[in-house]
């Protein structure tokens, strides 16, 4: 039944970057779409636009950093996994659910923001700014459950001894 653990851990880790790269595929996808017709008008917004449609790129990229650490400290990386027991997997699996859902989330709702920003750099290409910094509050949000997502995951090792 040590199996259990690694089970838990790894299903914990491919969450954190799958449903985190959901989000953020779906939210660069929302803020390219709205900024193509604007580009086709203007090619000279699109450094702009770019930035806008990155925004919400950037929660797979936090998925991705704390699916690697938990790979890191169960040892997947190394090729040499021990036996994980339940409760230390249980807590790598819950220690990736704040990057994974507030990844998702965040993105979707990031790129609401920046879509709307895609308006305010075609009629406004002055006001730009605040286009992408009213996008950027989001991300506040992501790094908040990024950062809980890491020290959990850090901190699991000093927590059970393992």
């Amino acid at each position: 039944m040590d199996f259990l653990g690694i089970i838990l851990a790894v299903i914990g880790a491919a969450m954190s970057v799958t449903l985190a790269s959901i989000g953020s595929s779906k939210g660069v996808g929302m803020v390219g779409e709205a900024s193509t017709p604007v580009l086709i008008d203007d090619p000279s917004k699109f450094s702009r636009l770019l930035i806008l449609q990155l925004l919400p790129g950037t929660q797979g990229l936090y998925g991705l950093v704390v699916t690697v650490m938990v790979m890191l400290n169960v040892g997947l990386l190394g090729g040499n996994a021990p036996a994980l027991d339940f409760k230390t997997g249980l807590l790598y699996f819950f220690a990736c659910l704040p990057v994974a859902f507030g990844g998702l989330t965040s993105a979707i709702l990031q790129a609401r923001v920046a879509v709307t920003g895609v308006t305010v750099v075609a009629k406004k290409y002055s006001d730009s700014t605040k286009a992408i910094i009213s996008a950027t509050l989001v991300e506040f949000y992501a790094l908040l459950c990024f950062i809980a997502s890491l020290l959990m995951v850090m901190n699991i090792p000093a927590i059970t001894g393992a």
